[in-house]
Parts: C-alpha cells; structure tokens; sequence
C-alpha cells in the first residue's frame, strides 16, 4: 500500500522511535526499577538497599538488580561491553554508577534477593494454576574434549561440573543442567541447578516440597511408577509423562499435553536466543549461577510488564517495554 508522503515519515519516525527505547539502557533502567519497586518486597528500605548495619550505597542494592536485569533484556551478557556503553553514552544518567568489579561483586551478592524477586513475580502469574510442566536443558561449561584440563567452577568438588548425556539433543556435554518447572503459560515456578549427571527423576524430590494439589507434565525422563506413587501420596502431585512404546497397556499421550510441554521447550527456546544462556562468561560456579538467575529473573520481569502493565501477550520478550 502506498503512503503519502507525510504519513510515511510520521511512521517512519515511530518506527525510529521504538527502535531508540528499546536500545535505551537509561529508558529501559527506569521502567524496570519502578515495576520491581512496585512489588513492595520487604527486604528493602527506603533507599532501595537491603536492610543491614552500615552506611547504605549510593548506588542502591535494587539499582543493581535493575541494571543486571535490563542488560539482560538488552542481550548485553558482558559486563565489560555494558560499562563501555554506560560510560560513554549514560555517563551523566547513572550519576552514583559504581565501578564495574563492584558491580559484579554485589550483584552475586544479591543472589538471594533477586530469586526472591522472581519467586514474587511468578506468584503473581500462578496464584491459581495447578497445571504445571517440567522439563530440564543442558548448559555447557566448556566442549567436552577440554573437560580434563579447564578450571572452570572447580573451586569445590560440591559445585563442579561433570559429564552428563542430554538425550533429546543426543549428545554429551560438560556442565550443569537447568531443571525448570513452569506453568502452562511459560512462567517458571521454580528452577534449579544440577550437575550434568544427576538424572531428571532426582529432581523430583524438590518439586514435591514445592507443589501440592497439582498436575505435573513431563516426558519420557521422568517416566516411573514409583515416582508417580510417591508424588501422589506425598503431596497430591499426579505426574503425567507420555508410555514408553514397550510399556503394557500403552496409551497414546494426550494431544493437549504435548502442545502445552511445547510451551517450556519454547520458553528455554528464547533463553538460548536473545538471552543467551548457553554463553557462558563465568569463572566460578557462583559467577555462574548469578548469570543464569538473572537471566530467568528478566525473562520473568518482562513477562510481567507485558502482561501486567502493557496488557499483551506475554511472550512478546523482545518487544520495547517503554
């Protein structure tokens, strides 16, 4: 369809402007601070600092939370890349603007409070969901062939890496393994981090202290009586996984629960694409672990102003939030 003149500047200049507020660290800072200010979490006074004994920084606690969440967003998973672009084109927006190994060494401080965050966040998605689906995805530390000789989160034997096999992709790999439970809509409930070994039935045990009353959708992984007994009569959990094809009495899984599995898969699908999750910057495994939950942290925030606040679907992640 073709334009007049005027009208197509006018929609050019939209356009421009949506591009600019997405890539707007300042913008994007603002609105992500105010959204997480708004939840109310109590670990927080009035200055944005976590309530202890001391002088409070000048660069507050949530501040840091709220930058490492947008750069997030942003898919700038460099810290270095990120005070570069502070420095030269924010300098007089962030004026408390700590250095940048400050910044790392609070924001793995912070571990704690911003899963407290999340947890407030998904709360506000599931106060009535008792569908749920689990599902877990390898992370790679480093190719498997350099296992023996990298140092990489080898500080303690507890929290190391190992080798572990990730059968719907058909490979080995080193590393950890994101175990993931969301609800139908592609909120993550809860989420944990395993070593590559541990097997997907393992994680079970968690979720049955987490959930009650609740239909829980796997796949073949989590296939097992005795798990879905213990589910059952321990918490009120009933886990439904598709048969294996040499099991007796074979059924065919509902088409509904495979389309609503989909759902995760694609979920750990945008944490692989813009939000990077598979690249891995860390040296220690708590350097690590902070990468990954701020990463799910801001998949969450964003879900949460899109739905919340901008009342549209919450899936739209790459979309400006300004």
């Amino acid at each position: 369809m073709h334009l007049p003149d005027n009208e197509y500047i006018i929609q050019t200049n939209n356009n421009n402007y949506t591009q600019g507020q997405m890539h707007n660290i300042k913008l994007n800072f603002d609105k992500i601070l105010h959204t997480i200010k708004s939840l109310g979490v109590n670990d927080f006074d009035e200055t944005g600092n976590v309530k202890r004994v001391g002088p409070k920084p000048k660069f507050s606690d949530l501040e840091v939370i709220s930058l490492n969440i947008t750069a997030e967003y942003m898919s700038i998973d460099s810290e270095n890349l990120l005070f570069k672009k502070l420095l030269s084109c924010h300098r007089d927006d962030f004026a408390n603007l700590i250095d940048r190994t400050q910044y790392n060494r609070r924001k793995k401080y912070l571990f704690d409070f911003t899963d407290k965050i999340r947890k407030v966040l998904a709360e506000k998605f599931i106060e009535f969901e008792n569908y749920f689906v689990i599902d877990s995805m390898p992370l790679e530390i480093c190719r498997i062939s350099r296992e023996k000789r990298v140092k990489i989160c080898k500080e303690a034997y507890e929290t190391s890496p190992d080798k572990g096999y990730c059968a719907s992709q058909n490979m080995w790999f080193y590393g950890y393994k994101l175990h993931g439970v969301s609800s139908l809509n592609g909120v993550f409930y809860s989420i944990d981090l395993t070593k590559a070994s541990v097997h997907d039935n393992e994680i079970l045990s968690d979720v049955k202290t987490q959930l009650t009353d609740s239909v829980l959708l796997g796949d073949k992984g989590y296939v097992g009586k005795e798990i879905q007994l213990d589910l059952f009569h321990t918490a009120s959990i009933k886990l439904h996984t598709p048969m294996r094809a040499n099991q007796k009495e074979f059924k065919a899984y509902p088409f509904v629960f495979r389309k609503s599995r989909k759902r995760l898969e694609t979920l750990f699908s945008q944490l692989c694409d813009q939000f990077m999750i598979r690249r891995n910057y860390a040296k220690t495994f708590e350097g690590f672990r902070t990468r990954i939950l701020s990463k799910i942290t801001s998949v969450t925030i964003i879900q949460y102003i899109n739905y919340f606040l901008l009342n549209r679907s919450i899936g739209n992640l790459k979309h400006a939030i300004v």
